[in-house]
């Protein structure tokens, strides 16, 4: 978000148009205007009063500064599927279904459950001793729980079917996460 300079005065992204938003994110590298951009986008997904094209395009433009995040990482790894899920699940619920994977409810849930590296069991079983755990057994509990926030919204979407008795299954083990 800052200038590389330090007498340069600093850019106001906010003010920016989605157009110049697109050029900035394909010119940078830097995180911190990353993420600037992902948030002034999905701000703009979810708060302007454009209409569903132009909801979607700062979707994609958010979504977009999300995956050149920095990853690799089991936190950043979890951060930005996070964030896509989040915003994924809200456009989806407030824009509409669409044909695009992004918008598909059935390519979020398996993204959701691609994303997740335990079973409902295993998660569950877990749980119930969490608080004698190491660190890293309770950060990856932690990050499932995170990993499954949106389920409540998205399982409403999934058909009847193996799918959704899967989300369904992450939905009550999520309650007795740490």
């Amino acid at each position: 978000m800052y200038d590389s300079a330090p007498d340069e005065p600093v850019r106001d992204l906010s003010t920016w148009a989605v157009d110049r938003l697109e050029d900035a994110l394909a010119a940078t590298r830097d995180g911190q205007e990353l993420e600037g951009i992902r948030v002034i986008a999905q701000s703009r997904a979810q708060g302007s009063g454009e209409p569903d094209d132009g909801r979607l395009r700062w979707a994609r433009l958010s979504l977009d500064a999300n995956d050149r995040l920095p990853d690799g990482t089991p936190w950043n790894d979890a951060r930005k599927n996070c964030q896509s899920f989040a915003l994924r699940t809200w456009i989806i619920r407030h824009v509409g279904p669409g044909t695009a994977p992004d918008w598909d409810p059935g390519a979020l849930a398996t993204d959701t459950l691609t994303a997740l590296t335990l079973t409902p069991g295993q998660a569950g079983s877990l749980s119930d001793a969490w608080r004698e755990l190491p660190a890293e057994r309770i950060g990856e509990l932690r990050r499932h729980k995170n990993l499954t926030a949106h389920l409540d919204e998205l399982i409403h979407l999934i058909p009847s079917g193996p799918t959704k008795e899967r989300l369904r299954a992450w939905a009550d083990v999520r309650r007795h996460l740490p």
